[in-house]
Protein backbone atom coordinates (compact mmCIF):
# COMPACT_ATOMS: atom_id res chain seq x y z
CA UNK A 1 0.00 0.00 0.00
CA UNK A 2 1.52 3.37 -0.69
CA UNK A 3 1.90 5.86 1.70
CA UNK A 4 -1.91 7.68 3.48
CA UNK A 5 -0.73 10.57 1.29
CA UNK A 6 -2.10 9.00 -1.73
CA UNK A 7 -5.56 9.08 -0.15
CA UNK A 8 -5.57 13.33 -0.15
CA UNK A 9 -6.50 15.32 -3.15
CA UNK A 10 -8.79 17.99 -4.09
CA UNK A 11 -12.50 17.43 -4.86
CA UNK A 12 -15.05 19.27 -6.90
CA UNK A 13 -18.43 18.60 -8.40
CA UNK A 14 -20.75 20.03 -10.91
CA UNK A 15 -24.37 18.82 -10.73
CA UNK A 16 -26.87 19.54 -13.74
CA UNK A 17 -30.31 19.65 -13.58
CA UNK A 18 -33.57 20.71 -15.10
CA UNK A 19 -36.17 22.78 -13.94
CA UNK A 20 -39.53 22.12 -13.68
CA UNK A 21 -42.83 23.53 -12.94
CA UNK A 22 -45.54 21.88 -10.34
CA UNK A 23 -46.98 19.75 -12.97
CA UNK A 24 -42.96 17.98 -14.00
CA UNK A 25 -43.03 20.00 -17.39
CA UNK A 26 -39.77 22.09 -18.60
CA UNK A 27 -39.73 25.60 -16.60
CA UNK A 28 -40.71 28.58 -19.52
CA UNK A 29 -38.95 31.04 -16.97
CA UNK A 30 -35.85 33.13 -17.21
CA UNK A 31 -32.46 31.59 -15.30
CA UNK A 32 -33.89 32.83 -11.94
CA UNK A 33 -29.82 33.34 -10.37
CA UNK A 34 -28.29 36.16 -12.00
CA UNK A 35 -24.57 35.89 -12.81
CA UNK A 36 -23.69 33.79 -9.75
CA UNK A 37 -20.69 31.47 -10.85
CA UNK A 38 -21.96 28.61 -8.28
CA UNK A 39 -25.22 28.34 -9.87
CA UNK A 40 -25.07 28.97 -13.57
CA UNK A 41 -26.68 27.35 -16.92
CA UNK A 42 -25.83 24.86 -19.19
CA UNK A 43 -27.20 24.15 -22.31
CA UNK A 44 -30.44 25.41 -21.95
CA UNK A 45 -32.09 28.42 -19.82
CA UNK A 46 -33.67 25.93 -17.96
CA UNK A 47 -30.96 23.52 -16.73
CA UNK A 48 -29.39 24.26 -13.71
CA UNK A 49 -25.69 23.75 -13.14
CA UNK A 50 -24.55 23.44 -9.66
CA UNK A 51 -20.39 24.08 -9.21
CA UNK A 52 -18.95 23.85 -5.69
CA UNK A 53 -15.79 25.15 -4.71
CA UNK A 54 -12.11 22.98 -4.63
CA UNK A 55 -12.61 20.92 -1.46
CA UNK A 56 -10.33 18.06 0.47
CA UNK A 57 -12.38 15.47 0.85
CA UNK A 58 -15.21 14.11 -1.33
CA UNK A 59 -18.07 14.30 2.37
CA UNK A 60 -16.66 18.45 2.14
CA UNK A 61 -17.61 18.60 -2.00
CA UNK A 62 -20.59 17.20 -1.00
CA UNK A 63 -21.52 19.39 1.55
CA UNK A 64 -20.63 22.32 -0.86
CA UNK A 65 -23.28 20.35 -3.18
CA UNK A 66 -25.61 20.46 -0.26
CA UNK A 67 -25.42 24.10 0.54
CA UNK A 68 -25.90 24.98 -2.84
CA UNK A 69 -28.83 22.79 -3.43
CA UNK A 70 -30.70 23.83 -0.67
CA UNK A 71 -30.04 27.83 -1.75
CA UNK A 72 -31.12 26.83 -5.23
CA UNK A 73 -33.90 25.01 -4.42
CA UNK A 74 -35.40 27.55 -1.86
CA UNK A 75 -35.06 30.28 -4.84
CA UNK A 76 -37.24 28.14 -7.34
CA UNK A 77 -39.79 27.06 -4.90
CA UNK A 78 -41.00 30.95 -4.82
CA UNK A 79 -41.59 30.61 -8.45
CA UNK A 80 -43.26 26.87 -8.25
CA UNK A 81 -40.67 25.07 -9.70
CA UNK A 82 -38.49 22.42 -8.04
CA UNK A 83 -35.29 20.23 -9.66
CA UNK A 84 -35.69 17.11 -11.73
CA UNK A 85 -33.55 14.61 -9.97
CA UNK A 86 -33.07 12.20 -13.25
CA UNK A 87 -30.86 12.44 -15.94
CA UNK A 88 -33.36 11.82 -18.73
CA UNK A 89 -35.40 14.68 -19.12
CA UNK A 90 -39.43 14.74 -18.30
CA UNK A 91 -41.90 14.86 -21.21
CA UNK A 92 -41.12 17.21 -23.83
CA UNK A 93 -43.80 18.65 -26.55
CA UNK A 94 -41.87 20.04 -28.69
CA UNK A 95 -38.14 21.48 -28.95
CA UNK A 96 -39.63 24.61 -28.72
CA UNK A 97 -39.92 23.86 -24.47
CA UNK A 98 -36.34 23.74 -24.58
CA UNK A 99 -34.99 27.19 -24.46
CA UNK A 100 -31.09 28.13 -25.29
CA UNK A 101 -29.32 29.63 -22.70
CA UNK A 102 -29.58 33.37 -23.01
CA UNK A 103 -26.25 35.19 -22.88
CA UNK A 104 -25.48 38.50 -23.33
CA UNK A 105 -22.73 41.20 -23.70
CA UNK A 106 -18.98 39.92 -23.46
CA UNK A 107 -20.59 36.27 -22.98
CA UNK A 108 -23.04 36.75 -26.35
CA UNK A 109 -20.41 33.71 -27.81
CA UNK A 110 -21.97 31.37 -25.05
CA UNK A 111 -25.04 31.44 -26.88
CA UNK A 112 -23.75 31.11 -30.54
CA UNK A 113 -22.01 28.20 -29.23
CA UNK A 114 -25.42 26.42 -27.67
CA UNK A 115 -27.11 27.38 -31.64
CA UNK A 116 -24.31 25.71 -33.12
CA UNK A 117 -24.51 22.41 -31.04
CA UNK A 118 -28.43 22.49 -31.85
CA UNK A 119 -27.38 22.48 -35.40
CA UNK A 120 -25.16 19.23 -34.87
CA UNK A 121 -27.22 17.20 -31.97
CA UNK A 122 -30.56 18.73 -31.31
CA UNK A 123 -31.96 20.25 -28.50
CA UNK A 124 -33.52 17.02 -26.56
CA UNK A 125 -29.75 15.40 -26.75
CA UNK A 126 -28.46 18.26 -24.68
CA UNK A 127 -31.03 18.25 -21.99
CA UNK A 128 -29.32 14.59 -20.28
CA UNK A 129 -27.99 16.04 -16.99
CA UNK A 130 -25.37 14.40 -14.67
CA UNK A 131 -22.65 15.08 -12.20
CA UNK A 132 -19.07 15.76 -12.73
CA UNK A 133 -16.39 14.84 -10.75
CA UNK A 134 -13.16 16.81 -10.15
CA UNK A 135 -10.15 15.69 -8.86
CA UNK A 136 -6.39 16.50 -8.32
CA UNK A 137 -3.40 14.91 -6.52
CA UNK A 138 -2.81 16.73 -3.34
CA UNK A 139 0.41 18.87 -3.63
CA UNK A 140 2.14 16.56 -0.62
CA UNK A 141 1.53 13.62 -2.95
CA UNK A 142 3.07 14.67 -6.20
CA UNK A 143 6.05 16.00 -4.28
CA UNK A 144 6.67 12.36 -2.68
CA UNK A 145 6.12 10.75 -5.82
CA UNK A 146 8.22 12.74 -7.91
CA UNK A 147 11.08 12.79 -4.77
CA UNK A 148 10.47 16.49 -4.90
CA UNK A 149 10.57 16.95 -8.37
CA UNK A 150 6.69 17.88 -9.03
CA UNK A 151 6.87 20.66 -12.65
CA UNK A 152 4.89 20.94 -14.38
CA UNK A 153 6.85 18.16 -16.65
CA UNK A 154 5.88 15.47 -14.42
CA UNK A 155 2.24 17.01 -13.27
CA UNK A 156 1.54 17.05 -17.09
CA UNK A 157 2.63 13.13 -17.56
CA UNK A 158 1.49 11.69 -14.45
CA UNK A 159 -2.23 13.09 -15.36
CA UNK A 160 -1.73 11.90 -19.14
CA UNK A 161 -1.28 8.30 -18.27
CA UNK A 162 -4.09 8.65 -15.53
CA UNK A 163 -6.06 9.69 -18.80
CA UNK A 164 -5.39 7.18 -20.92
CA UNK A 165 -6.19 4.24 -17.43
CA UNK A 166 -9.51 5.86 -16.47
CA UNK A 167 -10.54 5.88 -20.69
CA UNK A 168 -9.85 2.88 -20.45
CA UNK A 169 -11.37 1.86 -17.13
CA UNK A 170 -14.54 4.13 -17.51
CA UNK A 171 -16.69 1.48 -18.50
CA UNK A 172 -16.38 0.58 -14.81
CA UNK A 173 -17.89 3.56 -13.62
CA UNK A 174 -20.66 3.48 -15.54
CA UNK A 175 -21.44 -0.52 -14.74
CA UNK A 176 -21.64 0.39 -11.17
CA UNK A 177 -23.17 3.78 -11.15
CA UNK A 178 -26.00 4.17 -14.07
CA UNK A 179 -28.74 5.22 -13.35
CA UNK A 180 -30.84 6.07 -16.22
CA UNK A 181 -32.85 3.49 -18.42
CA UNK A 182 -36.07 4.94 -18.50
CA UNK A 183 -37.03 7.87 -20.33
CA UNK A 184 -40.38 9.64 -21.71
CA UNK A 185 -41.24 8.69 -25.16
CA UNK A 186 -41.35 12.17 -26.05
CA UNK A 187 -37.85 12.05 -25.82
CA UNK A 188 -38.16 9.82 -29.77
CA UNK A 189 -40.89 12.12 -31.05
CA UNK A 190 -42.96 14.97 -30.67
CA UNK A 191 -46.26 14.11 -29.29
CA UNK A 192 -45.65 10.79 -27.51
CA UNK A 193 -46.53 10.21 -24.08
CA UNK A 194 -45.33 7.36 -21.38
CA UNK A 195 -42.56 5.59 -19.71
CA UNK A 196 -39.86 3.70 -21.91
CA UNK A 197 -37.99 1.25 -19.94
CA UNK A 198 -35.01 1.37 -22.65
CA UNK A 199 -32.05 -1.05 -23.35
CA UNK A 200 -29.90 0.83 -21.37
CA UNK A 201 -29.10 1.05 -18.00
CA UNK A 202 -27.14 4.77 -18.80
CA UNK A 203 -29.20 6.28 -21.63
CA UNK A 204 -26.19 9.05 -21.75
CA UNK A 205 -23.27 6.66 -21.36
CA UNK A 206 -25.34 4.25 -24.44
CA UNK A 207 -24.68 4.94 -27.77
CA UNK A 208 -27.70 6.88 -28.46
CA UNK A 209 -25.71 9.74 -25.36
CA UNK A 210 -23.30 12.21 -25.03
CA UNK A 211 -20.75 11.39 -27.83
CA UNK A 212 -19.64 12.84 -30.89
CA UNK A 213 -20.54 11.93 -34.49
CA UNK A 214 -17.23 10.50 -34.81
CA UNK A 215 -14.61 9.24 -32.77
CA UNK A 216 -12.04 11.12 -32.07
CA UNK A 217 -8.15 9.86 -31.73
CA UNK A 218 -6.02 11.60 -30.16
CA UNK A 219 -2.24 12.21 -29.76
CA UNK A 220 -1.08 11.57 -25.63
CA UNK A 221 2.26 11.56 -26.21
CA UNK A 222 2.09 14.95 -24.24
CA UNK A 223 0.16 17.71 -23.75
CA UNK A 224 1.25 19.83 -26.68
CA UNK A 225 0.67 16.94 -28.98
CA UNK A 226 -2.55 16.12 -27.20
CA UNK A 227 -3.95 19.47 -28.04
CA UNK A 228 -2.76 20.05 -30.99
CA UNK A 229 -4.80 16.49 -32.08
CA UNK A 230 -7.38 18.45 -30.48
CA UNK A 231 -6.86 21.07 -32.19
CA UNK A 232 -7.44 19.18 -36.02
CA UNK A 233 -10.76 18.30 -35.33
CA UNK A 234 -11.37 22.00 -34.73
CA UNK A 235 -9.70 23.31 -37.67
CA UNK A 236 -11.58 20.26 -39.72
CA UNK A 237 -14.74 21.89 -38.34
CA UNK A 238 -15.16 18.36 -36.32
CA UNK A 239 -15.44 20.22 -33.23
CA UNK A 240 -17.14 23.51 -32.60
CA UNK A 241 -13.80 23.62 -29.64
CA UNK A 242 -12.48 22.15 -27.29
CA UNK A 243 -15.60 22.29 -25.12
CA UNK A 244 -17.27 19.58 -27.64
CA UNK A 245 -15.02 16.88 -27.35
CA UNK A 246 -17.50 14.57 -25.69
CA UNK A 247 -15.72 12.00 -23.74
CA UNK A 248 -16.28 10.55 -20.77
CA UNK A 249 -12.44 12.03 -19.19
CA UNK A 250 -11.42 15.34 -19.48
CA UNK A 251 -8.08 16.69 -18.76
CA UNK A 252 -8.68 20.92 -17.81
CA UNK A 253 -6.01 23.19 -17.02
CA UNK A 254 -7.29 25.93 -13.93
CA UNK A 255 -9.60 28.74 -14.81
CA UNK A 256 -11.00 29.22 -18.74
CA UNK A 257 -11.73 25.20 -20.36
CA UNK A 258 -9.39 25.73 -23.35
CA UNK A 259 -6.81 24.28 -25.52
CA UNK A 260 -4.30 27.56 -25.30
CA UNK A 261 -4.50 27.78 -21.59
CA UNK A 262 -3.78 23.73 -21.02
CA UNK A 263 -0.45 24.21 -23.74
CA UNK A 264 0.38 27.17 -21.82
CA UNK A 265 -0.27 26.29 -18.32
CA UNK A 266 -0.88 22.49 -18.63
CA UNK A 267 -3.29 20.20 -16.77
CA UNK A 268 -4.76 21.02 -12.83
CA UNK A 269 -7.40 18.37 -12.92
CA UNK A 270 -9.20 15.43 -14.09
CA UNK A 271 -12.84 15.50 -15.11
CA UNK A 272 -14.70 12.31 -14.99
CA UNK A 273 -18.45 13.03 -16.35
CA UNK A 274 -19.93 9.78 -16.39
CA UNK A 275 -22.24 9.71 -13.48
CA UNK A 276 -25.53 9.48 -14.21
CA UNK A 277 -28.50 11.43 -11.55
CA UNK A 278 -29.33 8.42 -8.98
CA UNK A 279 -32.80 9.38 -8.12
CA UNK A 280 -32.53 7.16 -4.83
CA UNK A 281 -29.78 9.56 -3.34
CA UNK A 282 -30.92 13.18 -1.87
CA UNK A 283 -28.03 14.89 -3.84
CA UNK A 284 -28.43 13.04 -6.80
CA UNK A 285 -25.10 11.13 -5.90
CA UNK A 286 -23.98 8.60 -3.94
CA UNK A 287 -20.86 9.52 -1.56
CA UNK A 288 -19.94 6.08 -1.71
CA UNK A 289 -19.64 6.50 -5.69
CA UNK A 290 -17.37 9.14 -5.49
CA UNK A 291 -15.35 7.61 -3.07
CA UNK A 292 -14.88 4.30 -5.25
CA UNK A 293 -14.21 6.56 -8.29
CA UNK A 294 -11.53 8.11 -6.05
CA UNK A 295 -10.39 4.50 -5.44
CA UNK A 296 -9.76 3.42 -8.73
CA UNK A 297 -8.17 6.72 -9.43
CA UNK A 298 -5.74 5.49 -7.03
CA UNK A 299 -5.77 1.92 -7.92
CA UNK A 300 -4.85 3.43 -11.74
CA UNK A 301 -1.91 5.89 -10.78
CA UNK A 302 -0.34 2.19 -10.15
CA UNK A 303 -0.78 0.57 -13.01
CA UNK A 304 2.30 0.79 -15.68
CA UNK A 305 1.93 3.05 -18.56
CA UNK A 306 1.01 1.65 -21.95
CA UNK A 307 0.23 3.12 -25.69
CA UNK A 308 -2.95 4.26 -26.41
CA UNK A 309 -3.48 2.81 -29.70
CA UNK A 310 -6.01 4.36 -32.51
CA UNK A 311 -7.18 0.66 -31.58
CA UNK A 312 -7.39 0.93 -27.97
CA UNK A 313 -9.30 4.38 -28.01
CA UNK A 314 -12.00 3.11 -30.28
CA UNK A 315 -12.41 0.22 -27.78
CA UNK A 316 -12.22 2.16 -24.85
CA UNK A 317 -15.41 4.06 -26.24
CA UNK A 318 -16.81 0.84 -27.22
CA UNK A 319 -16.18 -0.56 -23.31
CA UNK A 320 -17.77 2.34 -22.50
CA UNK A 321 -21.38 2.13 -24.46
CA UNK A 322 -21.79 -1.75 -23.78
CA UNK A 323 -21.54 -1.14 -19.94
CA UNK A 324 -24.38 1.32 -20.27
CA UNK A 325 -26.36 -1.73 -21.67
CA UNK A 326 -28.81 -3.27 -19.31
CA UNK A 327 -27.73 -6.60 -20.74
CA UNK A 328 -24.33 -6.14 -20.29
CA UNK A 329 -21.73 -8.30 -22.11
CA UNK A 330 -20.49 -11.30 -20.02
CA UNK A 331 -17.28 -10.13 -21.22
CA UNK A 332 -17.72 -6.54 -19.70
CA UNK A 333 -18.71 -7.96 -16.30
CA UNK A 334 -15.89 -10.30 -16.15
CA UNK A 335 -13.35 -7.38 -16.31
CA UNK A 336 -14.93 -5.77 -14.25
CA UNK A 337 -15.19 -8.34 -11.38
CA UNK A 338 -11.60 -8.81 -11.79
CA UNK A 339 -10.44 -5.43 -11.38
CA UNK A 340 -12.38 -4.80 -8.20
CA UNK A 341 -10.98 -7.92 -6.60
CA UNK A 342 -7.54 -6.66 -7.43
CA UNK A 343 -8.52 -3.41 -5.82
CA UNK A 344 -9.79 -5.58 -2.30
CA UNK A 345 -6.19 -6.42 -2.79
CA UNK A 346 -4.41 -2.93 -2.82
CA UNK A 347 -6.24 -1.78 -0.41
CA UNK A 348 -6.68 -4.76 1.94
CA UNK A 349 -6.53 -3.46 5.81
CA UNK A 350 -8.02 -0.62 4.51
CA UNK A 351 -11.89 -1.27 6.31
CA UNK A 352 -13.04 1.96 4.67
CA UNK A 353 -11.91 1.94 1.02
CA UNK A 354 -13.04 -2.06 1.23
CA UNK A 355 -16.60 -1.35 2.57
CA UNK A 356 -16.76 1.20 -0.61
CA UNK A 357 -15.24 -1.54 -2.88
CA UNK A 358 -17.43 -4.17 -1.48
CA UNK A 359 -20.39 -1.70 -1.80
CA UNK A 360 -19.72 -2.11 -5.68
CA UNK A 361 -19.17 -5.60 -5.91
CA UNK A 362 -22.70 -6.26 -4.48
CA UNK A 363 -24.22 -4.54 -7.48
CA UNK A 364 -22.84 -6.46 -10.25
CA UNK A 365 -24.53 -9.06 -8.65
CA UNK A 366 -28.30 -7.64 -8.02
CA UNK A 367 -30.84 -8.30 -10.46
CA UNK A 368 -31.44 -5.81 -13.22
CA UNK A 369 -35.47 -5.08 -12.59
CA UNK A 370 -34.94 -4.90 -9.23
CA UNK A 371 -31.96 -1.92 -9.41
CA UNK A 372 -33.73 0.33 -11.13
CA UNK A 373 -37.19 -0.44 -9.95
CA UNK A 374 -38.79 3.07 -9.36
CA UNK A 375 -35.59 5.29 -10.92
CA UNK A 376 -38.34 7.01 -13.34
CA UNK A 377 -41.66 8.13 -12.18
CA UNK A 378 -43.52 10.72 -13.51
Amino acid sequence: MAKRSIFKGNFGLERETLRVDKNGALSQTPHPFGLEKNITRDFCENQVELITPVCASVDEALNELKKLDERASQTISKIGERFWLYSNPPHIETEDDIPIAVFTGAQSAKSDYRLALQMRYGKRLMLLSGIHFNFSFSSEFLDELSKGKSDRKFKDSLYLRLYKQLMRHSFLLVLVTASSAYYDRSFDKDGEYGTVLSKYSSFRNSERGYFNTFVPILDHTDIKSFCKSVDYYIQKGMLFSASELYLPIRIKPRGENSLAALKDNGVDHIELRMFDINPKAPLGIDGRDLNFAHLLIIYLTTLPDFEFTEELQMQAIMDHQNAALLETEPEIINRAERILSDMLKYFSGEKEALDVINYEISKLSQNTEERFENYYRR
